[in-house]
């Protein structure tokens, strides 16, 4: 029989954190269990392959049909694998806002102010810049400038300037307002993800068992407490037993899946699947929140380094070269270069919109091959008020759940997006970006509401930031209380992007990360 002090389920960002922060002592036996495999190809280690990574890395849900975006159907690319989404990934790195975790201690999560969550950034990181009062230098996560940036890049935070939109050098420092290039989890050139950072360093020691292709079909619980998990590998099935208790980081889509399919979820909607409730608890699944996202793309009479076009193909060949003998060049972007964070409304407690430039044109994600050079300007609502759910489709642990984001369900979030996306115009049509000839995709009266709206409603998709599934409070009602211990059920964490009560304003990998160093002292505390 396996039997651990400890057992992480999701080897992603969070789940990476937890793992190797609870077996970096020697003291405890922890076992990592991921569904996907080890992630450690030269595809997934190139920045600049993240376009063309296997299948195998990502779970490529689906959402249900959406009422806000015209009843189409969204994207929702997961990472599988060590990793998870810090594998595939466009690698910026952004804590958030000072106001997002002051408000998540407002809202009850004691302990979770900006001023408790930020000692545990500097903890993780590992800045090229060196320590400072926001930064941290000696931890096991990369944070790197761009080793090269796109000139378009550069002209993107020049054009802002031109309408008085201030530089900004470090999002993560003083203040996030501002225009710059974003830095990278990224170390020398290559991609740094959560695995490479926490678990990687670990393989092969006793207090490490890493278990890849591993598929949890459900939590084991005892008497009101989890005791262990049901795993399947390949066509054998087997319980694997955990004396302290197990950590649930899968996600803010799997998480709440396995939870439900343990009988811990909404008791109406688990009974219509034939599971029996342990503990009615409708937050679970609930509370989703995702930024959505506007991509405003051009195309360009003057060159630009990435596109696809003979010579564009022959440059990103000799870029593959120079990246696998010097990790430098082309091949170590990560696309989403450039950006910055602005109030478009007056009523903005902090930046509402973010933007990111990429040096060229993106179709459905970038699944919709364009022919030539350009650009494109993302715009996403930081502050979602918009919630939707997650559920079951079926008991089967490897069918994707039923994912509805709810996007543009409440009409705050339009408003905000409008703005937004009528900013990223007024940038574009400012020098030196007008030098490059740019001739919009989806030319519309910018001026016309309605017009303007239904061209969102007809484009708009996530930018990959879903949270809130298990979230955290002060209430009974919660999933987790605010030392990330499940509420009703004992012997169980959870760790990952699902526990925020609120979605934070900017990309959700480095509060992911933070969150499961904070759960690994948690758990340590007992």
């Amino acid at each position: 029989m396996d039997r651990f002090d400890y057992i992480v389920i999701g080897g992603g960002s969070a789940g990476s954190a937890v793992a190797g922060r609870l077996a970096e002592d020697g003291t405890r036996r922890v076992c990592l269990l991921e569904a996907g495999g080890r992630n450690d190809n030269m595809l997934v280690k190139t920045p600049g392959f993240m376009p063309f990574l296997l299948k195998n890395t990502n779970y490529r849900y689906e959402t249900v049909p959406q009422k806000g975006l015209n009843g189409r159907i969204g994207y929702q690319p997961r990472g599988k694998g060590l990793g998870g989404s810090s594998a595939i990934n466009a690698m910026v790195y952004i804590r958030g806002n000072r106001w997002d975790y002051d408000n998540w201690a407002a809202m009850g999560c004691t302990g979770w102010g900006y001023d408790d969550v930020l000692p545990y950034f500097r903890k993780a990181e590992a800045n090229v810049r060196g320590a400072d009062d926001y930064h941290g230098a000696g931890g096991p996560l990369f944070v790197s400038d761009q080793k090269w940036a796109n000139p378009t890049s550069e002209a993107f935070v020049e054009a802002a300037a031109q309408l008085q939109l201030p530089r900004n050098a470090d999002f993560n420092g003083a203040k996030q307002d501002g225009f710059g290039l974003y830095q990278v989890t990224q170390r020398g050139g290559e991609r740094w993800s959560a695995a490479r950072a926490y678990v990687e360093p670990m393989r092969g020691l006793p207090s490490l068992d890493i278990r890849t292709g591993t598929v949890v079909e459900k939590l084991v619980i005892e008497q009101g407490r989890v005791s262990g998990v049901a795993i399947r590998r390949g066509r054998k099935r087997e319980v694997i037993h955990a004396s302290g208790g197990v950590i649930l980081s899968a996600g803010a889509f799997n998480s709440p899946q396995i939870l439900m399919l343990s009988g811990i979820g909404p008791g109406d909607h688990l009974r219509e699947h034939g599971i029996e409730v342990v503990l009615d608890k409708p937050a679970v699944g609930s509370d989703l929140q995702d930024h959505i996202d506007y991509v405003s793309g051009w195309q360009t009479e003057s060159d630009v380094p990435i596109g696809d076009s003979l010579k564009g193909t022959l440059r990103m060949a000799k870029a593959i070269v120079e990246h696998r003998r010097k990790r430098t060049g082309i091949m170590t972007t990560c696309y989403a270069e450039a950006g910055g964070f602005w109030s478009v409304m007056p009523d903005a407690p902090a930046p509402d919109v973010q933007w990111h430039f990429v040096p060229a044109v993106l179709e459905d994600h970038g699944r919709e091959k364009v022919k030539g050079h350009g650009f494109s300007v993302h715009a996403c609502v930081l502050r979602p008020e918009s919630r939707g759910t997650v559920r079951l489709n079926s008991t089967e642990a490897t069918d994707a759940p039923r994912i509805d984001p709810n996007f543009l369900d409440d009409e705050r979030d339009i408003a905000v997006l409008r703005a937004g996306v009528r900013l990223s115009h007024r940038i574009v049509d400012c020098p030196p970006l007008t030098g490059y000839g740019p001739t919009d995709r989806h030319p519309i009266n910018l001026d016309d509401d309605a017009e303007l709206d239904q061209l969102i409603r007809n484009r708009a998709d996530t930018v990959y930031h879903p949270v809130g599934t298990c979230r955290m409070g002060a209430d009974e009602a919660s999933v987790v209380d605010p030392t990330l211990k499940t509420r009703g059920i004992d012997g169980l964490w959870i760790a990952d992007a699902s526990v925020m009560p609120k979605i934070v304003s900017g990309n959700t990998n480095a509060p992911s990360i933070m969150i499961g160093e904070r759960c690994a002292e948690f758990v340590k505390a007992g």
